[in-house]
């Protein structure tokens, strides 16, 4: 009786966890044209915004309402804050769906996927490599704005405590930490927008169809959260809680509304992460 052993052969010095570095697929991503135009348009918001108030004139109340976007010029936080707050619904969620949806499918596209595989590159190394840039360039997004926002503002309006609506102002030390708040709140929030734009990038092969399916996707989730006859079905989507950071920028912080809506994202996210890694795992790759 004879017994067969299976060996494989691999070479020497081979570790699957070193191939396709991160710093290797981070230089790839940042020399692409679309993420150089991405962070151009959020590098340039900040001065379009000043450039609108600069002709329009300095926002004024709206009667005994006063919102945030009325506190714009009070100060270089407050013209951050509202940066934020006028990008939060949907400007953020471009940079996220593109670099998340964009980054499987577009090797697909190229059809070099499958030399990547071949390298050989592990399918869990592979999507674990560009699962982490894209969310990395997602949060280099999302910083990027308010710092170039309060750097803007400060030089247009001068730096100052951060006035709220309500009545009221945070110290600089301290509005700068709720914005740091505000912008991880931002980041985990729209955790829901990449994990579907990362599943569906590894359904497709064309970037376009994953990056705008999750911003269609998104923008529905939006929609199904104006409807107020769903009642507390909302609570249930992410959408529902996307500016839920506001509470952060008050005297006294509320915090139920953000643990909330991180516990919503988180959970999404994590399934669509785990159904992307499950579909990629066994697919044919062909292209």
């Amino acid at each position: 009786m004879s017994t067969l052993t299976e060996r494989t052969e691999v070479a020497s010095g081979y570790r699957a966890g070193r191939t396709l570095p991160l710093r290797v697929e981070l230089l790839r991503q940042l020399k692409r044209r679309r993420t150089l135009v991405m962070f151009g348009i959020l590098a340039v918001l900040p001065f379009v915004l000043v450039a609108a108030f600069a002709i329009g004139g300095e926002p004024d109340g709206r009667g005994d309402r006063i919102t945030l976007m009325d506190t714009a010029t009070a100060s270089g936080a407050n013209f951050a804050a509202v940066n934020l707050f006028v990008s939060a619904g949907f400007l953020l969620v471009i940079p996220v769906a593109l670099f998340c949806g964009d980054t499987v499918a577009s090797e697909a596209g190229w059809s070099s996927l499958r030399y990547l595989l071949a390298a050989p590159v592990p399918r869990a190394r592979l999507l674990w490599s560009k699962l982490v840039v894209g969310l990395g360039l997602s949060l280099a997004a999302m910083v990027l704005l308010p710092v170039v926002a309060l750097a803007v503002g400060t030089a247009a309006y001068g730096w100052g405590p951060l006035q709220i609506p309500t009545g009221g102002s945070l110290a600089t030390g301290t509005a700068a930490q709720r914005l740091l708040v505000v912008v991880a709140y931002l980041f985990v929030s729209q955790l829901v927008t990449a994990g579907l734009a990362f599943w569906l990038s590894t359904r497709t092969d064309a970037p376009l169809g994953a990056v705008g399916g999750a911003v269609g996707l998104t923008i529905v989730g939006n929609v199904l959260d104006a409807v107020t006859a769903l009642g507390d079905w909302r609570h249930f989507l992410p959408a529902h809680w996307q500016f839920a950071w506001a509470d952060a920028v008050q005297p006294h912080p509320e915090w139920s509304g953000m643990i909330q809506g991180t516990a919503v994202s988180v959970t999404y996210a994590l399934i669509l992460f785990a159904l992307a890694f499950r579909h990629f795992t066994r697919k044919d790759i062909v292209s």
